[in-house]
Order: C-alpha cells, then structure tokens, then sequence
C-alpha cells in the first residue's frame, strides 16, 4: 500500500523530512531510486539530456560498487546523487545499529548528505540518528513505475495530474520498474515542460 501524492498532515507530522520545495518557482525535482543499473540508468541518462532536465538518484551503494562508470556519468552531466543504503533494506525491519551501519557501509562509495530510506520506511529513532548528519528527502508524488499491476499510462496519469510546482517526484531507474518508467519518462517530461515546469536537482 502506498499513496501517490503524500498528504498534507504527513508532512506535518514529520516536519523534519523534506517532501517538496514550495510553490515560488515552476521548479519539479525528478529523483530515481534503485540504481545505477545498466539495463535503465544510462537510457534514464539520454532521456534527461535530451530535454536539458536535470534529476537527483538516490543509489544503492551495492550497485555503486558494480557499475562506477555509470555513477560517475550521473555526476559528469550535472545530476546529484544521494544515499538510498547500501543493500536496499527496510528502516521498519532493521535494527537501527544495523541499519546505521548499512547507510553508512554505502557513505563509503556515495558522497552525498542527502538520504532516501527504501520504500520511505524509516523508525523515528532511526531518523533523529540520521538528521544529525543527513537531510532525508522524502516526496510529493510517487509514479508508481515499480509495481507491476500498473499500465504506463498510469503511472503517467499519477505524476501528471499530482504533481505541481515545488513537487518531488519519485521514479525508479530499476529493473523491475524498467517496461514502465521507458514507457511513461519521455511523455511525462514532455508533458511537464509544456506546463512551464523546468527540471531542478534537489539541493
């Protein structure tokens, strides 16, 4: 269970967390978790370039360690990247020493001071631990794009009928979100840039 656009009393009880920038400019912060993987990172790459959008990844620091020329492209064009822990687990499920060490574990291959907890699942012990060194990015609107009992077109629909000025936008550039993010991207960049949007890195 998830929601697609986060409500506004969530945001309110975790203050702390950021979930979107505000309504002063026409700016939308794309993000993509999950990876770097080679069978949608670099593809995720050329669609951004192609429309002079810019985008923050949220990494996993085991992939990281197996596809560095692909981090390292991220940076060179100009993308942010940010820590999403190094093996993909669950604040919810993890004890918060293990967990702690796991962010940290990925710190060593990703220089970053933003943070991402997998699948927003994160204790508040965990997240007064963390605040002390990282500023934890949550999201406006979540495309949907890894599950599997969505079309594209609706995780298209999802991200163009919530998303508006100041919003966070989560996509994922992962295998299993792969038949759906290529199918949805492009038309979901095209459509935001004809509604004045332009494409910021989270800061």
């Amino acid at each position: 269970m998830y929601l697609v656009k986060t409500p506004a009393f969530i945001k309110k009880i975790y203050s702390d967390l950021i979930w979107d920038f505000g309504t002063e400019s026409n700016d939308v912060y794309l993000s993509f978790d999950d990876g770097p993987v080679p069978e949608s990172t670099p593809w995720v790459l050329d669609i951004l370039k192609k429309y002079d959008a810019k985008a923050t990844f949220f990494c996993i620091g085991e992939n990281v360690v197996k596809n560095p020329e692909i981090y390292s492209r991220i940076q060179q064009e100009g993308h942010r990247i940010a820590n999403h822990t190094h093996t993909h687990i669950s604040g919810w499920k993890t004890k918060n020493d293990v967990y702690l060490d796991d962010i940290e574990l990925a710190a060593n291959h990703i220089d970053s001071k933003l943070f991402r907890p997998p699948y927003g699942r994160i204790k508040p012990s965990q997240i007064k631990s963390l605040l002390k060194r990282y500023t934890i990015v949550m999201w406006d609107v979540v495309s949907g794009d890894f599950d599997e009992r969505l079309s594209a077109n609706d995780c298209y629909e999802n991200v163009t009928k919530n998303t508006q000025a100041g919003s966070v936008v989560v996509f994922h550039d992962s295998i299993k979100a792969k038949p759906r993010l290529h199918a949805c991207l492009e038309k979901i960049i095209v459509h935001l840039k004809e509604q004045g949007y332009t494409f910021k890195t989270i800061p």
